[in-house]
């Protein structure tokens, strides 16, 4: 399978050679030659629902025209569903469909929705049109569509139904004192096995079978997708990174960042077993969609897979926009592969509870802090985010004492320490009361102003998780809650590491129940508004800050670049740290200005460009005589990529470790005198 598409193109190329040859004159080269020939990079595919399926087998002028969506949209593998909703595709029309798309050079897929309909099945007793998979007729009925599918398709994927919030007698029965929770994962990880993988391997044992998670990577615990087992069960990991638009209530407000954040954490935990991101045009105005393609591309996906194909047959603003930047697309997929986006380890275990930090990363990644979530405690790394999710990990307080003797710095939240068992220790090393209570205020953000040389209220209204009371110390964040000021954020200085505590609230199961919401963020916040002298600060706590030989605040350096500009732009550097090269994402309907302080290096080159156009950039000379500043304007929803000019990617491993979990490959050995060979992390083709 993996030797395939390369076959293919240089079957591909040979022809095109022939026809330029004979006609004596280069041959056209379409949307669906130029994706051929960068599969190695990036591919796009589709996923066709039944009803679509079904069309394609029976009508001859459907056929025409989604053969002529495959062309112009460069589409080079279909996945093609056998079951949504209580349709049932026949054997006939699968196979037909299979064989006409391969006679085309096209690669498919056989993929199911699990959702119940018509006699199939049994619905869940609850919100949500999910199945009740403890019935034995669920399970009856799906096996026999899993084993029919088994003997059509050598790869089949599972969309994002795999999962349950039934509440039946029957259900509760067999949950018996567990939790909601441990219940629907035991059960789930057992059909995984014995409905769908154990039986599609019996009709087939080539098969290869692919989990799909949706993106609601903090709510999965509940609903019985297991991120510990499904993985070492199924062959493949596809991820979920539609985030859609941000803005709105039908999908929930969904921040860009949250693709990344998914799509990387699932990435650490599948390790090879990775595969692509999946994303859809639901809630998706002009840009949204295109904004997912990149998001899933910077974190590491190397095939797009649009849902749905009848979607993608009827158009949307942003495919013209994907095509005319399918080469950026694919360049930027390749420069991923083999130097990732970097940033501060957030530690989030599989499986674990977010409490009222439910989906805290995805904000703060809009905020320009680079977030790398991973599954396991980052014991090397400089800076390390711990928030809620962090006290499933039953050695934690372990793993912060080793941290801070070596001299890292920690940023832990409030929520932490209130989920901790040992939420009382952690909160005498920052220097608070340990008698935290989780009790959610909304506070006026306060900001130093230079004009009056005085703390002053801003407009920006905070959702903080509990109303501590501190002496506040320099580089503390803080609000105003009833004439109090309370912080957003501390810094303590210490004798090992540093140590700052994070006071933001998200969501927690209230916020989700106030409005009925069972998935996705139920309201928008006003954390996405912060800016200035307090938004800086929060950034400089995580490690984006330039030092001074003056700076007496105990705070990371990381390195360069040093990224400056307002709220909801987001900030992707690549490996390695001292390169400069990185992608910066604006997200508002307005230009920005941003401005890069880079490490200039000895004897190297420090010219730029901006690698999606090519153009050069001018840099300016900063007071420190080390560093080199880039101011840059971000069009409206845009984004720039820059590079050296040089083009020079090579760096120290040693002396500037990553952050894991990276989907790539180091390509080189380390260039200092170390000479520590690079680390092959994990790197996946399909």
């Amino acid at each position: 399978m993996k030797g395939e598409p390369v076959k293919r193109v240089v079957l591909i190329g040979s022809i095109a050679l022939i026809a330029t040859i004979s006609s004596g004159h280069p041959a056209a080269q379409t949307q669906l030659d130029k994706a051929r020939a960068r599969m190695s990079d990036l591919r796009f595919g589709s996923y066709a629902t039944s009803r679509q399926v079904e069309r394609l087998a029976t009508d001859e002028a459907v056929r025409t025209r989604a053969w002529k969506t495959i062309q112009r949209m460069g589409i080079t593998k279909l996945y093609l569903e056998v079951y949504r909703g209580g349709h049932v595709v026949s054997p006939e029309h699968l196979t037909f469909v299979r064989d006409w798309l391969r006679e085309k050079d096209i690669d498919v897929v056989g993929g199911i929705a699990t959702v119940p309909g018509g006699g199939f099945g049994v619905r869940q007793r609850g919100r949500l049109g999910w199945f009740n998979w403890q019935s034995e007729k669920t399970q009856h009925d799906l096996k026999k569509v899993i084993r029919m599918a088994a003997g059509i398709f050598d790869t089949f994927i599972i969309d994002d139904f795999l999962c349950t919030a039934d509440v039946s007698q029957e259900s509760k029965a067999a949950k018996g004192d567990r939790s909601w929770g441990e219940y629907r994962r035991a059960l789930l990880t057992e059909l995984a096995q014995s409905v769908f993988v154990g039986p599609a391997k019996e009709v087939n044992p080539a098969i290869t079978m692919i989990v799909k998670y949706p993106q609601w990577y903090d709510r999965f615990h509940l609903f019985g997708y297991d991120t510990e087992t499904f993985p070492r069960i199924f062959d493949q990991v596809w991820v979920g990174t539609e985030t859609r638009g941000r803005s709105t209530r039908r999908f929930g407000f969904v921040q860009p960042y949250e693709g990344f954040v998914n799509y990387r954490w699932l990435a650490g935990i599948a390790g090879e077993r990775i595969g692509g991101a999946w994303f859809d045009h639901g809630d998706c105005v002009e840009y949204d969609f295109l904004d997912q393609a990149y998001m899933s591309v910077l974190a590491g996906a190397m095939e797009l897979v649009l849902f749905n194909f009848g979607n993608v047959m009827e158009g949307h603003p942003d495919h013209e926009k994907m095509i005319a930047e399918f080469d950026q697309l694919a360049d930027l997929a390749a420069t991923v592969r083999e130097h990732p986006v970097i940033g501060a380890p957030a530690y989030k275990p599989p499986n674990s509870e977010p409490a009222a930090d439910m989906y805290v990363m995805d904000f703060l990644g809009m905020l320009g802090i680079p977030l790398i979530p991973v599954h396991e405690f980052p014991e090397s790394a400089p800076v390390i985010f711990l928030p809620a999710q962090a006290a499933a990990d039953p050695n934690l307080l372990d793993h912060v004492k080793k941290a801070r003797e070596r001299g890292a710095y920690l940023i832990l939240t409030t929520s932490l320490l209130i989920a901790s068992p040992d939420g009382d220790e952690l909160a005498r090393m920052i220097g608070i009361s340990p008698d935290i209570q989780s009790k959610p205020v909304r506070a006026r953000l306060l900001s130093y102003s230079p004009q009056t040389q005085k703390i002053e209220k801003t407009h920006v209204v905070i959702d903080l998780e509990s109303p501590i009371e501190i002496q506040a110390g320099p580089g503390d964040i803080l609000c105003e809650d009833g004439g109090r000021q309370v912080p957003l954020l501390t810094i303590t200085k210490a004798p090992g590491g540093g140590i700052s505590l994070l006071n933001t609230h998200t969501y927690s199961q209230a916020d989700f129940d106030a409005v009925g919401e069972v998935l996705l963020c139920p309201r928008p916040l006003g954390l996405l508004a912060m800016e200035g002298p307090p938004l800086s600060a929060l950034r400089a706590a995580f490690g984006n800050r330039v030092m001074t030989e003056n700076d007496a605040i105990i705070l990371p350096k990381l390195c360069a670049p040093v990224f400056d500009g307002p709220s909801c732009v987001t900030f992707h550097p690549f490996y390695p740290y001292t390169d400069g090269s990185c992608v910066i994402q604006n997200f508002n309907d307005e230009p920005v200005t941003v401005t890069l302080t880079i490490q200039i290096r000895e004897g190297k080159s420090n010219q730029f460009r901006e690698a999606l156009t090519g153009r050069p950039i001018s840099g300016r000379a900063t007071k420190s005589k080390s560093n080199i500043a880039l101011d840059l304007l971000i069009p409206a929803r845009g984004r720039v990529w820059i590079q050296r000019a040089d083009d020079e990617t090579a760096g120290c491993i040693h002396s500037n470790p990553p952050a894991p979990p990276f989907p790539a490959t180091y390509g080189r050995s380390c260039s200092c005198s170390c000479r520590i060979q690079s680390k092959q992390i994990f790197r996946m083709r399909s």
